[in-house]
């Protein structure tokens, strides 16, 4: 053992062990080459690569270039003494020295690789100062459970980079110890356990990716029939509906007929706003379908009626185009397998899309989507109209609270203001946690939105079975708000064909009639007229799971005291 490492049993002995180590020194010090040559570095000399590097990606060396490690890569200015002192991660034993003695082992290896992992940041693209401000379009993925919307959703944040390959090779690693191998591309945007342990989305998950031209937010609503309120919830933010099917046989067929998720999130997708409509035939690499034009055209045939009936224009508001989630063909480059489709893939259709003409000088609408505590009060929504500012005074209705803007985060990139149609999280002065519920709405105090309980409005009974009389309770969605209301009353039927309102009162509705009645909740709520303000006056009805019907406001009624 080295004497300079033992504790002294007396301080006597002290002195000779210094004696000895000074001994040592001087031997060492005259077998030193005091004329070496200077050392100087080979800049020109080959890239190190790591062995294990070599091994776990024989094929792409190039894409795993060790920037992110920070000093991998060595910039001029950096002086090389400085360089040598701290061998960096990357290269084991310091990088610059030629000969760099024994191997590192591999079992190291694999523990390397997972210290790397644990780094990982989500890419947030770096903004210019001076570049304009892209236009935020909000995208919702709808659809039948299984469709294939998170796989899809995940499929495009890889192909426009906003997740990283080794984060996806960990997620396939992870679904294949589940036996869940296709699952791997969906988990990047159902993030908690529950989901990735049944595949199925429950909350709707966000994510954004940018193009040439604009900033997209992906809402990924859920496609299960019980969770059919949250996707209410991600329809009403979205200026722009995805609409997955399954081109698979038999998938298709289950969710389109009657108890399918495909007819009623189309239907909730009008009611919520959406005025575009993507259809992605999706599956379509699957052995039953093999890229077949026959079942594209079959998917098509069938839908497009049905989309008709719902109030989409086929000619102008609905694009189809045949995908493959999984594979990722026809999102982002065109599908060699599919020659027939000659329109542009996914991705760049939506960068050609036309802007959206929003109003920045409207009043500020921002209804509320979730809030929560951290450092403050957060809430999160989709400013409709008008824009907010850093510092700005607001109020929120329906409880008069004055609030102030402490922060602004629009899609986890703080700014300063915001324009109508960005997804915002606000830090907000003044009002606690506890005092916001979602659906309340964030206005100036110079121009509040209408509050109130009764409401007279137009709505057409799309699925009921038996009739629907005064006295009916069901849920009311309204924006992002969700209230228990009554039908108190029944005003006139209006004809479906001419328009015509009949002149006496009916005395009950049933499916497929329209009807002009007075409706009730249980609470305030804040709402708007649908020709004052459309994204605030229109709603749906629904009732032991099932959407009954949907609505527009048509005038406020005030309170009797």
């Amino acid at each position: 053992m080295d004497p300079r490492d033992t504790a002294p049993d007396s301080w006597e002995q002290e002195d000779d062990v210094e004696a000895t180590i000074d001994g040592q020194l001087e031997s060492a010090f005259t077998t030193l080459n005091v004329n070496a040559k200077p050392f100087v570095p080979n800049v020109n000399a080959a890239e190190f690569v790591p062995a294990f590097g070599l091994k776990a990606h024989p094929a792409n060396v190039d894409s795993a270039a060790p920037v992110e490690n920070g000093d991998a890569e060595m910039t001029a200015e950096e002086p090389w003494d400085q360089k040598e002192v701290e061998p960096s991660e990357e290269e084991p034993g310091g990088g610059v020295c030629v000969d760099r003695g024994p191997e590192v082992p591999d079992e190291t290896a694999p523990e390397m690789m997972e210290e790397e992992e644990e780094v990982l940041v989500p890419k947030v693209p770096p903004t210019q100062p001076d570049a304009p401000k892209k236009e935020h379009i909000n995208v919702v993925f709808i659809g039948h459970v299984d469709a294939g919307k998170s796989t899809i959703g995940g499929q495009i944040m890889y192909l426009t980079g906003m997740v990283d390959k080794r984060t996806l090779e960990k997620y396939e690693r992870e679904a294949k110890e589940k036996n869940r191998e296709t699952w791997y591309l969906s988990w990047a945007l159902d993030t908690n356990q529950e989901e990735r342990d049944k595949g199925k989305t429950v909350e709707v998950g966000r994510a954004y990716f940018e193009t040439d031209k604009k900033h997209f937010t992906i809402l990924d609503a859920p496609g299960h029939k019980s969770f059919v309120p949250n996707m209410i919830g991600g329809a009403s933010q979205a200026d722009l509906a995805v609409l997955v099917i399954s081109a698979r046989k038999g998938e298709f067929e289950t969710g389109f007929e009657k108890g399918g998720q495909t007819r009623e999130h189309a239907m909730l997708a009008k009611t919520a706003g959406v005025k575009h409509l993507i259809v992605l035939v999706n599956k379509m690499d699957d052995p039953t379908v093999n890229w077949s034009l026959e079942r594209y055209e079959e998917c098509k045939e069938k839908l497009v009626p049905f989309l008709k009936k719902v109030g989409f224009n086929p000619k102008k508001d609905v694009h189809f185009m045949p995908c493959s989630g999984l594979t990722g063909a026809n999102l982002k480059e065109p599908a060699n397998m599919c020659s027939w489709y000659t329109g542009l893939p996914f991705i760049p259709h939506l960068d050609s899309l036309p802007n959206f003409n929003r109003s920045s000088d409207g009043p500020v609408r921002l209804p509320i989507v979730d809030k929560y505590k951290d450092m403050g009060t957060v809430i999160l929504g989709k400013l409709e109209s008008g824009s907010i500012s850093k510092a700005q005074q607001l109020v929120m209705m329906p409880n008069r609270h004055v609030v102030e803007v402490l922060s602004l985060l629009s899609d986890d990139v703080e700014t300063d203001d915001a324009e109508p149609g960005e997804n915002l999280k606000l830090r907000l002065k003044g009002i606690e946690e506890e005092e916001i519920l979602p659906g309340f709405i964030l206005c100036n105090a110079e121009n509040l939105c209408h509050s109130g309980r009764t409401f007279d409005a137009q709505i057409v009974i799309i699925e009921h079975k038996s009739i629907i009389c005064p006295g009916y309770n069901a849920v009311l969605h309204i924006h992002t708000c969700i209230e228990e209301v009554q039908i108190t009353a029944l005003i006139c039927l209006v004809d479906k064909k001419t328009g015509e309102k009949s002149k006496t009162r009916p005395r009950f509705v049933k499916q497929d009639q329209v009807c002009i009645a007075r409706l009730r909740t249980a609470g305030t709520i804040c709402l708007e007229t649908f020709k004052d303000f459309p994204q605030m006056g229109r709603f749906t009805l629904r009732d032991e799971g099932k959407t009954i019907a949907i609505g527009k406001v048509l005038k406020l009624v005030a309170e009797r005291d």
